[in-house]
């Protein structure tokens, strides 16, 4: 079991700085797709630095390629630059960002003094060290956990789940997002979210301006607007195509790493009847109708579909199968309740993930 996490472990820093190396590489072929289509539509048009008493000389190459290389080439320091400032501000503050995104607010020891204290006593088992603990107020049952250092780790639960869940079963939970800590897959995601949101947030302002900023346009005659609504519309589909491009490379992080964080979790409370139970109770009441799809790929369970096609967690089935086999241990028979009438958004595909994007 331990080589198989420190295997689990070295994989995920490996795919962190694989995807920290593509990721500008992905901006950068976008950016020259943009300067292809701009000097495209305007006929390949390059400024020469060549002054006289009449002005700028101007020179017309008929080759959008150089157009693009030579804009690349020109701005691709600023590029870097702006990545680097993006990355910085979200190395230090993503824990407020995360917060922010799934609505939940932190707490103490004497705010949530069972939580706390559950999370405590795993963390000296494990010997690392305690992660902030937030918690969202909604009747979904569900955890993640999030940050990329020892002081940005953060365990957030959600109210539904804490009150659904015997303590063993919680602590079942609370472990497994720990395994997710100590194998470093928070650090992954959190790097896939922050690049894919600078991509995305490009591509909705852009989506955003098509539909209201030429919503009251002039129609005929109008050359000019209808070349920079064409520039516009084809720099929107590029920063699309871009964002889904982002989108596949988060869901090429392979789904096994919930397996190994519920056998991270059974060897820390050493306890698998209580895991395969909270995965009962989780199942099916998860989604969580506030928060973002970015956060819901973090979470122990999200049984909602990205976007209606794929699967970002493994069935709760096969987790539950794999851990009776792994520990030769019975599937618990438990009678599970209908839910209530406020659990009820918490029920999976309830909703539209379109509409909640806004789109």
């Amino acid at each position: 079991m331990a080589t198989g996490l420190q295997s689990n472990i070295w994989n995920n820093n490996l795919k962190s700085i694989t995807l920290l190396a593509l990721y500008p590489v992905i901006i950068t072929v976008m950016l020259w797709l943009i300067a292809y289509v701009i000097a495209y539509t305007q006929g390949g048009y390059h400024m020469v630095g060549t002054e006289d008493a009449t002005g700028t000389t101007w020179t017309n190459t008929g080759n959008p390629e150089y157009v693009a290389n030579n804009l690349i080439m020109a701005y691709w320091p600023t590029v870097l630059t702006v990545i680097a400032i993006w990355f910085v501000i979200s190395y230090f503050w993503n824990t407020s960002m995360i917060r922010a995104l799934s609505k939940a607010r932190a707490v103490t020891r004497k705010e949530e003094p069972e939580l706390y204290n559950i999370v405590e006593n795993l963390c000296i088992t494990e010997g690392m060290k305690m992660p902030q603990l937030n918690i969202v107020e909604t009747p979904a049952r569900n955890a993640f956990a999030s940050g990329v250092d020892d002081r940005s780790y953060t365990i957030t639960v959600t109210r539904g789940l804490m009150q659904a869940l015997q303590k063993d079963e919680l602590e079942a939970v609370l472990g497994h997002e720990l395994t997710h800590i100590i194998n470093r897959d928070v650090r992954l995601l959190i790097i896939t979210v922050v690049f894919t949101g600078m991509i995305g947030f490009a591509a909705q302002m852009f989506w955003s301006y098509i539909r209201y900023g030429f919503r009251f346009s002039g129609r005929g005659g109008n050359d000019k607007k209808g070349g920079l609504l064409i520039i516009i519309l084809a720099v929107a589909v590029i920063l699309w195509i871009g964002y889904m491009a982002t989108l596949f490379m988060r869901f090429a992080i392979s789904r096994r790493r919930e397996y190994m964080a519920d056998a991270g979790s059974i060897q820390l409370t050493k306890n698998p009847d209580a895991m395969m139970r909270a995965l009962q109770k989780i199942a099916g009441l998860d989604y969580i109708p506030q928060t973002t799809e970015d956060v819901r790929m973090m979470c122990c369970e999200n049984g909602h579909k990205f976007m209606g096609l794929f699967a970002t967690h493994p069935p709760i089935e096969a987790r539950i199968k794999a851990i009776s086999e792994m520990t030769n241990t019975p599937v618990p028979q438990i009678s599970l309740r209908p839910p209530t009438p406020e659990e009820m958004p918490a029920v999976k595909g309830r909703n539209n993930p379109w509409r909640r994007r806004g789109l």
